[in-house]
């Protein structure tokens, strides 16, 4: 199968699935107390994907191993 996307990237598939696990998580009670600390996780659960995708964009394999 040849990527030619970074949503066909396994990696990025299972940073969706976490993001997706994260949010759930973060979505009961104990996190209403401390909105701060549920936003910050919740972005940077985010920020795990969109690297991927942007490092994938780069075309730059060295960078991209990174």
């Amino acid at each position: 199968m040849k990527i030619q996307k970074f949503e066909d990237l396994k990696v990025w598939q299972d940073a969706r699935v976490f993001v997706n696990e994260i949010y759930r998580l973060t979505s009961n009670d104990k996190f209403k107390m401390d909105f701060g600390f549920k936003d910050q996780i919740q972005r940077e659960s985010v920020s795990i994907m969109n690297n991927i995708a942007e490092g994938f964009e780069r075309d730059n394999n060295k960078e991209f191993i990174k």
